[in-house]
């Protein structure tokens, strides 16, 4: 049994369950009942909860990576910093200004060397994890090519 249900919907909508209807070779009432049916089905919503929920997982892993990465980045720098605080001498006066020009030199190369790094698509980050497992890159490709 059916009964019938007169309903107000804007003309643009209108207009595209008309293109859909001559698309499938349906009647516009067989689309607009099947739209009703997936809105009020507990299925449809389920699906769209767990489509939802996949997107949140993923979103939150890479989320966490960054704030890994954005962590292990910040604790090299210090270090780094540290170090380096605690190793360099003091330079006396007459001795500064080739310094700034060896610094400079140094720091033209450690550009270079990054960039270089950089488009060979090697990343500290990458290699870390496999290091502190015990098989560095260079391990693992060896063992590739021994395979």
């Amino acid at each position: 049994m059916r009964d019938r249900l007169n309903v107000s919907l804007p003309v643009e909508m209108i207009a595209r369950i008309n293109e859909l209807a001559a698309q499938k070779r349906l009647t516009r009432s067989a689309i607009v009942e099947a739209a009703v049916a997936s809105i009020l089905s507990p299925d449809g919503a389920d699906r769209m909860e767990a489509a939802f929920m996949r997107r949140l997982d993923r979103l939150t892993r890479q989320v966490q990576r960054l704030e890994r990465n954005s962590g292990l980045t910040t604790e090299a720098l210090a270090l780094f910093v540290r170090f380096w605080l605690t190793v360099t001498p003091p330079l006396p006066p007459d001795a500064q200004a080739a310094a700034q020009v060896k610094g400079r030199e140094r720091y033209e190369g450690f550009i270079e060397a990054l960039g270089r790094r950089l488009n060979q698509g090697r990343t500290l980050l990458d290699e870390i994890p496999s290091d502190m497992l015990g098989a560095g890159p260079l391990e693992e490709n060896s063992k590739q090519s021994r395979d």
